[in-house]
């Protein structure tokens, strides 16, 4: 599924990254222990957090994440929007809770990265 409609479904706000919005996520992980984005998430795909710090970003650079949506209306601090501009990762935010973002993406057949 293609960024923009992802952008859609969960009603959110760019906050950097608006020209990939064309490309496709295959896989919708949700964390915010950065130990378990590195053991279960996929290249190419999106993942759910509420933590807002440079360190999100780097672990995405790590695992090839192609956007980060940040949930409850959290916003990054300047240092991490400046990361994911140089990285080439898409960053936006939601205002639903993880649960409600995750149940949407569900809801609309984007599988979960642990799904083997």
């Amino acid at each position: 599924m293609k960024l923009k409609k992802i952008k859609d479904i969960l009603e959110a706000e760019i906050i950097c990254g608006s020209d990939l919005l064309d490309k496709e996520i295959k896989t919708v992980s949700a964390a915010d222990l950065m130990s378990d984005v590195l053991t279960f998430a996929r290249p190419d795909s999106l993942l759910l957090t509420g933590l807002t710090n440079s360190q999100v970003i780097r672990t995405a650079e790590m695992s090839d994440l192609t956007a980060i949506c940040f949930v409850r209306g959290k916003k990054p601090n300047k240092d991490a929007v400046e990361l994911a501009m140089k990285s080439e990762i898409l960053l936006f935010t939601t205002k639903f809770s993880m649960y409600v973002s995750c149940g949407k993406l569900y809801k609309e057949g984007i599988p979960n990265s642990s799904e083997r």
